[in-house]
């Protein structure tokens, strides 16, 4: 290990699996020392089974952290509790209705609680400091997946020990399609893009995908019924960004309005990719 600690932020999704697996290869000079994935319990099986496939059979070791089941953080009563008296509140990006009956967003949290500082404490805890101990600037290197054409994600880190690095964007130049081509010219499969269960960022495309799998629509249609009045002063949630319950949503016809992929446009840079 370099004095610097590279570590990869796995999503598990198109890009972050092909870096890992360029790395895997010898494709980069200075190639990260472990990727490190937070599960927030709730992925899809597909991602669960790639990331079981990779601890076999690739060289750079994968850490899996958690800091729980957001499914049921979002359910928790005491969770809605303090969302209803206005207190801090680990929440996901609903839809709700303003009072000009237009669909707007909730604020999120559930990527910087279940994805973020999960990786970052793992982090801590690989340069051998305890919690809230000073780390030295420029002591980490956190590599994350985002390609050339989604620069828009890009964020600097927002502590000074971790230096966010963007191997797709400044040393391969390469695209989400290009990483596909990668994967396939190497005989890997692709990964399906990973992302919560009922994550109020898919798009209708998406959404068809997980209605193809009984459990999981069930999952999703369950829960948000589940999180319909539990919004507090914020009003009645919806995990789909029309407003309307999941389960009598038009799939066929939703993506032929034009609408704005949300996933691409809101995510941190951390879920997804």
């Amino acid at each position: 290990m370099s004095d610097i600690l590279r570590v990869l932020s796995l999503g598990a999704g198109v890009q972050s699996t092909a870096v890992l697996l360029m790395a895997h290869e010898g494709e980069f000079e200075h190639p990260p020392d472990c990727a490190i994935f937070a599960d927030t319990q709730w992925e899809p099986p597909e991602v669960y089974t790639l990331l079981d496939w990779l601890d076999e059979n690739i060289s750079i070791p994968i850490h899996r952290v958690t800091a729980g089941s957001l499914r049921d953080a979002e359910l928790n009563a005491e969770m809605r509790a303090r969302k209803a008296s206005g207190k801090r509140y680990i929440s996901m990006p609903f839809r709700t209705l303003n009072k000009d009956n237009q669909p707007s967003l909730v604020r999120r949290q559930c990527t910087r609680e279940f994805k973020i500082d999960p990786i970052q404490r793992e982090i801590r805890r690989l340069l051998g400091y305890k919690k809230r101990q000073r780390i030295p600037e420029n002591s980490a290197e956190m590599w994350i997946g985002i390609s050339a054409d989604e620069v828009m994600r890009m964020k600097p880190s927002r502590v000074k020990w971790i230096t966010h690095i963007f191997p797709l964007l400044f040393e391969k130049r390469m695209t989400r399609r290009e990483c596909k081509v990668w994967l396939e010219k190497h005989g890997y499969a692709i990964p399906q893009k990973s992302a919560c269960v009922c994550c109020p960022y898919r798009n209708n495309t998406e959404w068809r995908e997980i209605k193809e799998d009984p459990a999981l629509w069930k999952d999703a249609t369950e829960f948000d019924r589940e999180m319909r009045n539990h919004g507090g002063p914020q009003g009645a949630l919806y995990v789909h960004q029309d407003c309307v319950p999941l389960d009598e949503v038009d799939l066929r016809d939703a993506e032929g309005r034009g609408q704005l992929n949300l996933f691409i446009n809101e995510c941190e840079g951390m879920c997804g990719v």
